[in-house]
């Protein structure tokens, strides 16, 4: 074939993407509302406005779902990170990073992350396109916090490995609900006083 050659996609074939791309948008609020052990396949059906029986022509399990928007959010911040600058100090991209996390949750574009005996997180281990993301964004990340602990921005002393979960954990972070619910706060707000406490801590400067 013609590397040149332009492949017209079908209307059925437009249309079957359109759809998977409707179901997993609604996963993904469903997993960021209740998480996965809440969520039932029959309600991602009528939520989208399709028959159970369409639902699994597109994916074969409730696990195959939320892996599909598990992959997604990923791909997003595979995305994201690709358009920070190189030149950036380490801990500004770091920075970048944890704030857009903290903006796509309170978006309600965050899937929980599923608990440890979860059957999703079996899925997950065992999906490709999933665990190549998280290796790629983790190698970033890692990367981008023993440059910052090089260079005094970080603390040293810290494993680079507890710095980096102790920012994966922000995709799961009970406080942001809990300040937008009291009201007191916008969201900007919000993400700046969570990111000051990620970064700068507590202690009185």
């Amino acid at each position: 074939m013609n590397p040149n050659t332009v492949v017209k996609t079908s209307f059925k074939q437009q249309m079957l993407k359109a759809r998977e791309e409707a179901i997993i948008q609604t996963v993904n609020r469903l997993l960021a509302e209740k998480g996965f052990e809440a969520m039932t396949v029959d309600e991602v059906a009528l939520q989208v406005g399709i028959a159970k029986a369409s639902l699994y022509k597109h994916f074969a399990s409730k696990e195959d779902l939320a892996a599909a928007a598990m992959v997604r959010v990923m791909r997003r911040a595979r995305d994201f990170i690709s358009t920070l600058p190189e030149q950036a100090p380490p801990l500004d991209k770091l920075r970048a990073v944890v704030r857009w996390t903290l903006e796509v949750k309170l978006a309600g574009d965050m899937p929980s992350l599923p608990s440890r005996n979860s059957t999703l997180r079996a899925t997950l281990i065992g999906n490709k396109d999933y665990m190549e993301g998280w290796m790629a964004v983790s190698e970033r990340l890692g990367a981008w916090i023993e440059a910052a602990q090089a260079a005094g921005a970080l603390n040293p002393a810290l494993p680079a490995i507890a710095i980096l979960y102790t920012f994966v954990a922000r995709a799961c972070d009970p406080v942001l609900e809990f300040l937008k619910m009291g009201g007191l706060y916008q969201d900007e707000q919000i993400v700046t006083l969570v990111l000051s406490t990620c970064f700068e801590g507590l202690n009185a400067r």
